[in-house]
């Protein structure tokens, strides 16, 4: 959690509270996609994370990649962007968010995958046919947008 959620977070409490995020689709050449293991709920995700203040959302996600994955990702495209019922979440602790999220896709990164142990204890690509099914929702979301741009239906 960065710092501005942790600050907002103790003049709110655990009440809901709209956050923008980012995160990142990554691609490899096998045309295969990178997710997290989260520590916080034992789910997979994309990488990705809050915005901090005056931070770009193109600025988080390549932040985020970096901290939860070890991978520097460029050339990031519009996915897409999730909000509203959906995009709700209370995590384990009890902090209730409805997420304004911006999904980027990159098939461009270097750098060797490693889990920061700090949010994700696992990282690691799948194929299409092979994602996990205890998926994060907003992620399920996003992918799915993945899946029929590239005229796959799941």
């Amino acid at each position: 959690m960065g710092d501005y959620v942790r600050e907002l977070r103790k003049l709110v409490g655990a009440r809901p509270v709209i956050l923008c995020g980012a995160g990142v689709t990554i691609i490899n050449s096998k045309g295969e996609i990178l997710l997290q293991r989260r520590i916080d709920n034992d789910l997979w995700a994309a990488p990705g994370g809050a915005v901090e203040l005056g931070e770009s959302v193109e600025e988080t996600a390549i932040r985020e990649v970096y901290e939860e994955t070890g991978l520097r990702v460029k050339n990031l495209k519009l996915l897409g962007i999730y909000s509203g019922k959906d995009t709700y979440y209370k995590y384990p602790n009890g902090d209730e968010v409805y997420w304004i999220t911006v999904a980027f896709i990159s098939n461009e990164f270097d750098g060797d995958i490693r889990p920061d142990y700090y949010e994700s204890k696992d990282c690691r690509f799948f194929s299409m046919e092979e994602l996990p099914e205890n998926l994060l929702d907003i992620d399920r979301l996003a992918l799915n947008d993945y899946f029929r741009s590239i005229g796959r239906t799941e």
